[in-house]
């Protein structure tokens, strides 16, 4: 009998499979042994093989030129990459080692822990050997056993693995091609309006996009032109001392019949129209007419607990909440997945399997030991509804591709309190989002009232919660931190957050309302105009940007074209994070760290600018997300790896020569002298910082 042999993505990992297998093991450089000879755990570093460039193709590729793209070869090539030669040299000989005959890969379930395994297992000539996939979704002892025990033959996985190659040749294809002929074609103007050592186009499927997206943003936002409207408000009261205030809105009898001059149905464009109203309702109280209440409407409302986290909904609220970025968060929550905290966190899904959800009771009884939650899941326990939960909506195999949603363990606290104090808060995200989902929802009543002046009717309304239901868990620990700062930004964080916001309203105004019938009078305490102004959007922030590429299809205005792509947004879970950071190393993008706020730079609008002109389908994020569906119709088998393959070939073809045969330097020497307006003075284009020398455009577009 040969040895087995477990690989996994990173020495972190490699450790946590070599603690569950409960053998004794030496360490030797680069992998441990057991003592008994029986079993080699050893690691990558991440990737340890890459993509060869073209110049190792043919030295001709080094120097770029026009007559030498499009570049696509027939057969890619791959190397070791420099920095891990190393750790390739040991993780080879014992993959091919001929006393070896079994090989457990333990990369991360995914398509790109899928990928980093074959280049290697390719590139080292690992043949005749069984090769087994494990596909764990946390690391704790249990799963990472259960997982070496249901271990599936490799080859099961080829769809997948077939698709992280596309998706590798895709990039690069685009990469190499696109960026060449950009830079080539317009990288010169750009370096010399900006007064730069140099300029490097660079483009990406989804980077691009990206930007894209971004730049429209902001161009929106420059071109708004803010709207002012006047609202008329009453302020009312009781006999017995209740005062509230009510919104005038059009109505059947009202006595404003010119519906242009309105601003939507409960206010006024201009001043003078508000103004006239509250003359005109004057005169009729001082000829005695009161306001009487015209009706009353009550109503019960429910709001349940939201879907389970996957990883663009947890950077989002890492973003909002903590201000980091959705590196940060990913990191974070690799590192909780690490310690054996959480589950696997590159998700795309919301809800449980059915298959965990009866299992569910070992994750809440390990919460129970500790003390912030104990007496959550105590009730929880009482409710029995964490028996129930396999028939929820927050249980959905169909919306399950190769993980469910990120939750807690109940395992792994001993390691807890090594995390970082971000890290920790990450964590208690995601046990209250899970605990929440076991609760009832909060129920909320709404009293509604319309009140009538002579012909006018003005609407009032109080909501206060009376069952807090699953809001009473989704009280942060860190908020109480919170009440000691100042920061208006992170108060506006916790505001709008629909986990914060228990919307109850001034429950002595409820206890006024109730008491009111149709018919009551009141009295008139003022009338006055409320002036108001439309806002323009709102810039993205990391984490809402993150739910922007996840939700790409949503920007798609044809209903068919939106619904084909429907749950295939733009780069993945694993992806998205990184492709933001490349676009602010770039220095196409600014990010805010203390806000988390993007906006585009000059050199990141002219960029959009040149790909607009020349590759304008790469902005479109019906073509990213496209692809994106493509490569995962691969992973199920339902698209071939030859279809995909001639598509992305004729894409990449057509779009060069098209950079090629067209020049479009006028006008877009025209259009960079236009945004150079909106980067004056701190906002100006700097190299400074880079070695490269500083510099900055004036309102004509001179460079300085």
């Amino acid at each position: 009998m040969g040895k087995r042999v477990f690989i996994a993505e990173k020495p972190s990992v490699a450790k946590q499979f070599a603690d569950a297998l409960d053998l004794n093991f030496r360490s030797q450089s680069g992998y441990m042994e057991s003592t008994d000879g029986t079993t080699i755990v050893t690691w990558c570093v991440g990737h340890l093989v890459s993509m060869s460039y073209p110049d190792v193709y043919d030295p001709k590729y080094k120097k770029w030129s026009l007559s030498t793209i499009p570049f696509i070869p027939d057969t890619y090539k791959y190397e070791v990459i420099d920095s891990v030669k190393k750790q390739y040299g040991i993780v080879k000989s014992i993959l091919t080692a001929k006393d070896v005959d079994t090989i457990y890969i333990c990369t991360d379930s995914g398509r790109e822990g899928e990928y980093i395994y074959r280049l290697v297992a390719t590139q080292a000539g690992v043949k005749d050997k069984k090769q087994l996939r494990v596909w764990i979704d946390s690391q704790t002892k249990d799963e990472v056993l259960r997982g070496i025990r249901e271990a599936k033959d490799d080859s099961e996985y080829n769809a997948l693995g077939a698709a992280a190659y596309l998706r590798a040749k895709e990039d690069y294809l685009m990469g190499i091609n696109f960026s060449r002929a950009l830079t080539l074609k317009y990288g010169y103007p750009i370096k010399d309006f900006l007064q730069a050592d140099k300029c490097v186009i660079a483009v990406g499927r989804v980077m691009t996009c990206v930007l894209g997206m971004i730049v429209n943003r902001e161009r929106k936002i420059r071109s708004f032109e803010k709207t002012p409207f006047y609202r008329v408000v009453a302020g009312l009261g009781t006999e017995d001392g209740c005062r509230f205030e009510a919104e005038w809105h059009i109505s059947d009898s009202s006595a404003v019949t010119d519906r242009a001059k309105l601003y939507k149905d409960n206010g006024f464009k201009k001043r003078e129209d508000a103004a006239a109203l509250i003359d005109y309702l004057g005169k009729s109280v001082a000829e005695g007419t009161k306001p009487v209440v015209d009706q009353i409407n009550r109503k019960k409302e429910s709001k349940n607990p939201p879907l389970l986290y996957n990883l663009a909904e947890l950077q989002n609220d890492c973003s909002r909440f903590f201000k980091i970025n959705p590196d940060e968060t990913l990191s974070a929550a690799q590192e909780l997945y690490e310690k054996k905290l959480t589950t696997y966190p590159r998700t795309d899904a919301r809800g449980l399997s059915t298959a965990v959800a009866k299992e569910i009771t070992k994750n809440l009884n390990g919460l129970f030991t500790q003390p912030m939650y104990k007496e959550y899941v105590k009730k929880i326990a009482s409710s029995g509804t964490a028996q129930k939960i396999g028939r929820t909506k927050y249980t959905n195999d169909k919306a399950i591709t190769d993980h469910y949603a990120i939750i807690p363990t109940g395992q792994g606290f001993s390691a807890l309190n090594s995390c970082s104090h971000t890290v920790q808060k990450v964590y208690e995200l995601i046990v209250r989002r899970f605990l929440s989902i076991f609760y009832p929802a909060a129920v909320f009543d709404r009293i509604s009232m319309q009140v009538r002046i002579k012909t006018e009717l003005f609407s009032s309304s109080v909501r206060t919660c009376t069952a807090e239901g699953y809001l009473e868990i989704l009280k942060y620990s860190f908020f109480k931190e919170k009440k000691t700062e100042t920061s208006n930004e992170d108060n506006a964080s916790q505001n709008d957050s629909e986990q914060t916001d228990d919307l109850s309203g001034d429950p002595s105004l409820s206890e006024y309302f109730e008491k009111m019938k149709k018919g009551m009078e009141l009295s008139l305490e003022s009338l006055d105009v409320k002036e108001g102004e439309t806002k323009p959007p709102s810039r993205y922030n990391s984490g809402s940007m993150i739910l922007a590429m996840e939700n790409a299809g949503q920007l798609i205005e044809d209903e068919e074209l939106r619904e084909q792509i429907k749950g295939s947004g733009i780069g993945t879970s694993a992806t998205r994070a990184g492709i933001l950071t490349k676009l602010v190393t770039n220095r196409y993008l600014s990010l805010n760290k203390k806000t988390q706020v993007i906006s585009p730079t000059q050199l990141g609008e002219m960029i959009y600018d040149t790909v607009s002109c020349s590759l304008k389908p790469l902005l479109d994020p019906k073509l990213t997300a496209s692809w994106e569906k493509g490569l995962t119709a691969v992973a199920e088998g339902s698209v071939t790896e030859s279809e995909y393959m001639d598509k992305l070939k004729s894409f990449v073809i057509r779009r060069t020569d098209h950079v090629k045969e067209t020049d479009y330097k006028e006008p877009l020497n025209q259009q960079f002298r236009y945004i150079a307006q909106f980067y004056q003075g701190s906002r100006a284009w700097s190299a400074s910082g880079t070695g490269k020398r500083s510099y900055r455009s004036n309102k004509s577009g001179n460079r300085k």
